[in-house]
């Protein structure tokens, strides 16, 4: 696997660690793949404090993809950058067609713990070429997410990417977690992946900035609830709130929920 690939044991290690401490999400997958594959993380990418951000992320993305199934029973669910994880077992298909896709090793990788079925498939795909698309018959209603993507992409690609949906489907709704501008600047010396071998990063300021036609953006999330927090005890609880949830943070890490209607 390139750099790029291999963030997605960062993420997987977190789910893992507070899917055993039986914090903010279940994920025995997560636990399962991390047991079998054994990788080898050093320096921040094993910091439980990042683990926790990793699991309070993914259980955002989550809630909000659960409610936006539930409001659009007929959509097909895109899951872009998917890597190793278990979003389809956590959240569950329903009757809804999901499919995830990642570059083409990483797919031949999954596919060593998750089975296609007729609602779930694996698309191999680069998000920035995005001829994956096509492999997608539905073009009605999409629901999109990009957890830990948007970052390794350019505004420009990102714009490319959204106007290709929105040349495809219809109707679409994404969420996308995003670093700032400053968020990338300091990605060069203090970025957890950094530790396997990614040295170049992207962020944004402005929402309105992976606006493209009629691709607009909605609103702002909040990265880390409050009840996700109090899920920790005393001094952790303290150090998380001030790491991951206050200003600073804000001045790092975004949430922004975009849509064509």
């Amino acid at each position: 696997m390139n750099s790029v690939n291999k963030t997605l044991y960062i993420p997987l290690c977190g789910k893992s660690y507070v899917s055993k401490k039986g914090l903010f999400l279940n994920d025995k997958k997560a636990e399962e793949i991390w047991e079998a594959e054994g990788f080898s993380l050093k320096g921040k990418s094993e910091s439980k404090w990042l683990a926790y951000y990793m699991g309070v992320r993914a259980a955002v993305f989550d809630g909000w993809l659960k409610q936006q199934m539930a409001d659009a029973p007929d959509a097909v669910v895109i899951h872009i950058g998917c890597g190793m994880d278990s979003r389809i077992i956590r959240v569950g298909t329903e009757n809804h067609k999901w499919y995830d896709v990642d570059f083409s090793e990483v797919i031949e990788e999954r596919k060593r713990y998750y089975a296609e079925s007729d609602n779930y498939k694996m698309i191999a795909g680069d998000a920035r070429e995005n001829k994956w698309i096509s492999d997608i018959k539905e073009t009605q209603y999409a629901i999109v997410v990009m957890e830990g993507v948007s970052m390794y992409l350019t505004v420009d690609e990102m714009r490319n990417l959204a106007d290709s949906l929105c040349t495809h489907f219809e109707n679409l709704v994404l969420l996308v977690d995003c670093y700032t501008s400053f968020a990338a600047k300091m990605s060069k010396r203090r970025n957890p992946v950094n530790d396997v071998g990614v040295t170049e990063v992207y962020g944004i300021d402005n929402p309105q900035s992976y606006q493209n036609g009629k691709f607009t953006f909605v609103k702002e999330h909040t990265m880390i609830p409050q009840k996700y927090i109090d899920e920790l005890k005393g001094f952790e609880r303290f150090v998380f709130a001030k790491l991951y949830a206050g200003s600073f943070s804000k001045k790092l890490y975004r949430l922004f929920e975009y849509q064509k209607k």
